[in-house]
């Protein structure tokens, strides 16, 4: 290359930094000591904290599938990135491993409480705190679901950042387990992730499945039909691949008929051929999250 000259960036515009392993939680809820802390990886759009002014961006959480066990956060790092030279902040968030000795709502009340610590701390992280989203994938996108079915649920609110709000304004859900209690009774259905359920139970599932019933979507939604409760919910964007060979892909397609039966807005993609996870995700895909995240700016 000949010698060139070219103009610097003040604006930092299309560039990204990650601000890693910010506790967000002592892990001290539900044992009554001290136990691990519980991280976030922040993704900013990068500025100039020293001579720029601190801007106010949307954020997206977003929670990895793990079986409820102990997500990795950086799984999906290199799609979330372009999320965030979108002009978006960007959560990718941790929870306590049901395997562990955390029985739900252990991981639910973790994903809540990274919502409120991030709603307290906005400012120092560049967030619009008054536009959050959730995007959540398997096991991820149940919490997500569960998330922003059961805003200001005082059942999932710890001590740390009480004061704040686990408001979500969208929810983004890719091939989540939906009906737990459909999936504990199918006998071809997973047998680890069976094992998952009953961590997740306290190591008994009792005669009426109550905890699997409780972290189902599905049902939470059918009990606001039946019962006819006048509810606000946020904008749901349901993804699931036809060919999910883990979460069977009726499990996103009823949570979908759900929603729309009870009034809600809510879309669907259905992945043609996808299996989980994998050949799932496409640019495709991609394009119609970030859409999404978009209309709802």
């Amino acid at each position: 290359m000949s010698h060139i000259t070219i103009k610097n960036n003040p604006s930092l515009e299309g560039m990204a930094e990650i601000i890693h392993d910010i506790t967000f939680s002592d892990g001290s809820e539900g044992k009554g000591e001290k136990q691990s802390e519980l991280k976030l990886q922040i993704i900013n759009p990068w500025w100039d904290r020293v001579n720029g002014d601190t801007p106010s961006y949307p954020l997206v959480v977003f929670v990895q599938g793990s079986g409820w066990t102990f997500p990795n956060v950086w799984m999906e790092v290199p799609q979330l990135c372009e999320l965030v030279k979108k002009g978006y902040v960007v959560a990718t968030i941790t929870h306590r491993n049901c395997n562990e000795g955390y029985p739900f709502p252990a991981c639910l009340k973790d994903v809540k409480t990274a919502i409120r610590f991030l709603r307290c701390n906005g400012r120092e992280y560049g967030i619009d705190t008054e536009k959050i989203g959730i995007w959540g994938t398997s096991s991820g996108g149940n919490l997500a679901l569960l998330t922003a079915l059961t805003i200001g649920d005082e059942r999932y609110v710890t001590d740390e950042y009480k004061e704040y709000s686990d408001k979500v304004d969208y929810c983004i859900a890719c091939f989540p387990p939906t009906d737990l209690v459909e999936s504990m009774k199918d006998e071809n259905f997973n047998s680890d992730l069976k094992s998952n359920f009953l961590a997740l139970s306290g190591g008994h599932i009792d005669e009426n499945m109550s905890v699997l019933r409780e972290m189902s979507p599905y049902h939470i939604v059918m009990d606001m039909i039946n019962e006819k409760r006048d509810v606000k919910l946020p904008p749901f964007l349901i993804a699931h691949g036809d060919s999910d060979r883990l979460i069977p892909y009726n499990q996103g397609k009823k949570m979908y008929d759900a929603l729309m039966e009870l009034n809600a807005k809510a879309d669907m993609v259905t992945v043609e051929g996808a299996d989980h996870e994998g050949t799932f995700w496409s640019r495709e895909i991609l394009d119609i999250i970030f859409d999404f995240i978009e209309n709802w700016r």
